[in-house]
């Protein structure tokens, strides 16, 4: 087997054509430089230097094993460079999960936040249910998931970030689009547009119907946030969306929304990655900024738009 420290050693005096300077090169002596050249000789069965005077040369077997030895050596200095960047976060690949809500309204500010500090780092963002970024966590996919927490998994770590608020949401038509408060019960009857299984907001509002022994009508059910206020403002049924996502169609008039109640619905919201896995450098970085803008624990109730506000007035 080829040994690459006298390899090294090889390289360094065929490229100085002098032992002297590689022993200086090296941190070694010049007789260690003689004793490992010959060595690799040995093991290699050719001779790979011939000497002229005081002077050596490179045999026409030495400068075949030279061209390929300065490959070898070129190579682990570029290694050795993209490793030293990659340590100071110059390059990388971050691997993240969220879900649609997050993606559209909170991530595009997230993501820029990190790049202004980490230009050199790809980011790859994956979108789905929050069942589905936690299943993608465990397959090695993602690395760092910010969802809601729909279920406990012991292989898991659930950093507890913020809280968004449940919204009913009817047509500015519908018969009960202007009381400030509904009953659970008075909708029983309208067909509910759900979002997909394995959605936090899926998960609530089920429990939510079961709590109060109402079997709701399931027109259709769909993980695309944008289809679901079409439908419900053309009149086609009523549903449950993160707050965040129909402030605007609110304010317009396009939406109505109303209080239940039964009381007030809010997603956890969660930072979630592998208990046993170690995070590669830039999702180390990425939690530390999650860390700095999440609220504080007496203000877990704030929800994407706070903590947007804040992160917009720390950059002004």
């Amino acid at each position: 087997m080829l040994n690459l420290n006298h390899l090294r050693v090889f390289y360094e005096a065929a490229k100085n054509m002098s032992y002297t300077k590689a022993a200086k090169k090296l941190f070694i002596t010049q007789p260690a430089v003689s004793t490992q050249i010959r060595l690799l000789e040995d093991s290699l069965n050719l001779h790979l230097f011939k000497k002229k005077g005081r002077s050596i040369q490179l045999t026409e077997e030495g400068r075949t094993i030279f061209k390929y030895a300065r490959r070898i050596f070129e190579w682990e200095k570029e290694i050795e460079n993209v490793i030293s960047e990659m340590n100071q976060l110059k390059v990388g690949n971050l691997r993240l999960g969220t879900t649609k809500t997050y993606a559209r309204y909170f991530m595009p500010l997230l993501i820029h936040s990190f790049r202004t500090r980490y230009p050199g780092i790809i980011i790859h963002l994956d979108e789905g249910s929050s069942l589905d970024m936690i299943q993608s966590l465990i397959e090695l996919k993602n690395e760092v998931a910010i969802i809601a927490k729909v279920e406990d998994n012991p292989s898991v770590n659930f950093i507890p970030f913020s809280h968004e608020e449940l919204v009913l949401i009817l047509p500015p038509s519908h018969r009960l689009a202007r009381r400030n408060e509904i009953s659970i019960k008075e909708i029983a009857q309208e067909p509910v547009i759900m979002k997909e299984n394995g959605s936090g907001t899926r998960k609530m509002v089920n429990a939510l119907f079961k709590r109060n022994g109402i079997n709701p009508e399931i027109l259709m059910e769909t993980s695309n946030t944008e289809f679901i206020k079409e439908l419900v403002g053309r009149g086609d049924g009523i549903s449950f969306l993160v707050k965040e996502a129909v402030l605007m169609e609110i304010k317009e008039g396009k939406l109505s929304s109303a209080t239940l109640k039964e009381g007030r619905m809010s997603l956890d919201i969660s930072i979630a990655y592998l208990k046993d896995q170690p995070l590669s450098r830039p999702a180390q970085a990425f939690l530390k900024i999650l860390n700095e803008i999440a609220p504080a624990k007496n203000k877990r109730d704030d929800g994407i738009r706070k903590i947007m506000a804040r992160m917009l007035k720390e950059w002004k």
